[in-house]
């Protein structure tokens, strides 16, 4: 979903009717969904129980198989349409995530602009399809509980998730048809679902490890107001990590009994399901037997593993924790001893080795007395509350977690919004020109804390074109940075002198037009497993039917000489190989096979690819005609 240029105090918070409004969290393992009756906070329980496994498993055909549970006892015999962890992937580049793909048994591919996508089957999928499919399950359970719709939720997010992370969140939610009212951070929901409003004011750590992400906040509680001082952490830091790393070894022990052993995807995923369960063992025993059969390969492993051998794996993925947590006490400008409570919040802080870090690190014992996976969809079940109207007396003030700015001169990063800066936020900075009549200035938006921007994270770039042809330094471009409630960020730009906006819309890393969200809407799977065959070919008929009156409307042009494509052009067009592909995909409509109509349609896509462009070189040409560059 594109950043969209919107003027500093305008609200983007939804106004939705009124009606149920529940808190998810969608968690890198497990996800949950919790609403609030008489003032309590209570998870939704469906048959499986209350955790729902963020797994899916889909078909060729963009099917969804199983969702949660089932999908994740698939994972084992149908490794390769099953896929999990996805919530490591969102908001992310190809290059961002190329090094998950070797221990990932689907299949990550880079995309246009370096996006990635996820191959099941026969087709591709972003992470936000992905996450979509999690949050309807949660959806339909709750409508299953509450014996009634439910469309609007407060999601949570990671302190430390970045703009198009936070983008991404959100529109995972509408395609699940959520409207999300509000994407709030992991470590302040488990704060309110600790009560600490309803205790003593003071200053609170949440040290939030989970799965797939780490986090840690600093927040100030006072008269029921929760204000973030600081934030910290990594978004590709879990429980995830130590799991591989636990799968390494057995690997590579199995390799040296079975030389050439290389396990398929379905091997690695019950090499994984292994090592999941000893660490989560391993935080209540001493010592656990590791056993791991693959009979097709003619392997039965068998040792022991001790909790001190698990210690020395797993010490170096939790020892990363220590330095986020410094540095976000010094952010605060705290010392260990000005704080007044730490929360434990995540499913890898149920780990010994966690407790014995944290109690170090802060000097104190950490609170653990709720659910660590409960806690964060509790919170937002709260926040969701307050929403609602139905509670009065708590205010959130969240932070920014990374810097904002645009780039300058010599790429350098200009910062209009420094990090753990308190949100909703608005900053204005003021911009000249470089060069003698300069008409035209690029806005490149950034998100980092370095200097130059080649090391931050590139979010969006648009043009502010009219600017009067003036001496350089005399123009004034004037930039504004909005973050909403829910952390994301809003851009305009306007030269002062003239008055003249850009007023474009510019999409965030991750790749998600307005468009195909609103496609990805239409085209989401609602219906059990038995309606998918039948959906399918209505799908694939339509698309067909389009492509069929588009292809011969744009040969019926052609005939009549309308389109403005030289003949030295058009001689290079296979028309002949149009018309034939045409006709195959007529014939292939009036089947009843799905694969059959997607197979003729790419062909007759193929074939007309060339036509396309000539089309569109000719409209952009005529456009043009007549035309200076700054009319363009």
């Amino acid at each position: 979903m594109p950043i969209n240029i919107t003027l500093p105090g305008q609200s983007n918070e939804s106004q939705a009717p009124a009606g149920r409004v529940v808190g998810i969290d969608l968690g890198t393992t497990n996800s949950l969904v919790a609403y609030v009756e008489n003032g309590k906070a209570k998870i939704i329980e469906g048959a499986d129980g209350k955790l729902v496994p963020s797994v899916v498993t889909l078909d060729d055909y963009g099917g969804v198989v199983a969702v949660g549970v089932k999908a994740r006892q698939r994972s084992m015999m149908d490794a390769a349409h099953t896929v999990y962890s996805v919530k490591r992937l969102m908001g992310k580049s190809y290059q961002d995530v190329k090094k998950e793909a070797g221990m990932l048994s689907y299949k990550l591919l880079q995309a246009d602009e370096g996006l990635v996508r996820i191959q099941i089957g026969n087709k591709l999928y972003t992470p936000i399809e992905l996450s979509s499919f999690v949050l309807l399950e949660l959806k339909q359970r709750a409508e299953e509980f509450f014996g009634e719709p439910v469309t609007r939720a407060v999601i949570t997010v990671p302190a430390y998730f970045n703009d198009a992370q936070r983008h991404a969140t959100k529109d995972a939610g509408r395609l699940a048809g959520l409207d999300v009212l509000r994407i709030i951070s992991e470590p302040t929901a488990a704060a309110l679902a600790y009560g600490l409003d309803r205790k003593n004011d003071g200053t609170v750590a949440v040290y939030d490890f989970g799965g797939g992400t780490f986090d840690i906040s600093i927040l100030k509680i006072k008269n029921g107001i929760f204000e973030v001082l600081s934030t910290n952490g990594d978004t590709y830091l879990g429980g995830d990590d130590i799991d591989r790393r636990l799968m390494d070894l057995f690997i590579t022990q199995i390799q040296h009994i079975n030389p050439g052993f290389v396990p398929t995807p379905e091997q690695i995923q019950r090499i994984r399901t292994v090592a999941e369960k000893a660490k989560i063992d391993l935080s209540t025993h001493m010592k656990v037997m590791i056993e791991i059969d693959i009979p097709e390969a003619g392997i039965a492993y068998r040792r022991n593993l001790t909790n001190e051998e698990f210690k020395r794996v797993a010490k170096s993925v939790i020892d990363r924790t220590r330095k986020p947590c410094e540095d976000a006490i010094r952010d605060a400008k705290l010392d260990v001893d000005d704080l007044d409570e730490v929360v434990l919040v995540g499913g890898s802080t149920r780990m010994p080795m966690v407790k014995e870090l944290v109690k170090d690190i802060f000097k104190r014992k950490p609170h653990d007395e709720l659910n660590p996976d409960e806690t964060v969809a509790l919170g937002a079940a709260i926040q969701a509350d307050i929403l609602a109207g139905d509670t009065k007396d708590v205010l959130l003030l969240d932070v920014t977690a990374l810097s904002l700015g645009i780039e300058t001169m010599g790429g350098m990063m200009s910062t209009i919004i420094p990090r753990n800066t308190t949100i909703p936020t608005t900053a204005t900075d003021n911009y000249t020109t470089f060069v003698d009549d300069q008409t035209g200035v690029e806005i490149n938006v950034f998100q980092g804390e370095r200097d130059f921007v080649k090391d931050n994270r590139h979010l969006a770039s648009f043009t502010l074109k009219g600017i009067p042809p003036l001496p350089a330094g005399a123009a004034k471009v004037s930039v504004t940075f909005l973050i909403d409630a829910d952390g994301i960020l809003h851009v305009r730009a306007i030269e002062t002198h003239t008055g003249i906006e850009q007023t474009v819309a510019v999409k965030p890393s991750y790749g998600l037009t307005d468009e195909e969200v609103e496609r990805m809407l239409r085209d989401s799977i609602t219906n059990a497993p038995a309606d998918i065959a039948a959906r399918r070919l209505v799908e694939a008929k339509t698309e067909a039917q389009r492509i069929l009156g588009a292809t011969e409307k744009v040969l019926g042009q052609l005939r009549r000489g309308q389109l403005n494509i030289t003949a030295a052009k058009l001689k290079q067009i296979n028309v002949g190989a149009v018309i034939d592909a045409l006709y195959a995909l007529r014939r292939a409509v009036n089947s009843e096979d799905p694969v059959e109509i997607t197979k003729q349609q790419n062909l007759l896509e193929s074939a007309t690819e060339p036509l396309a462009k000539e089309i569109m070189n000719a409209s952009i040409s005529e456009a043009l005609t007549g035309k200076t560059v700054e009319q363009v």
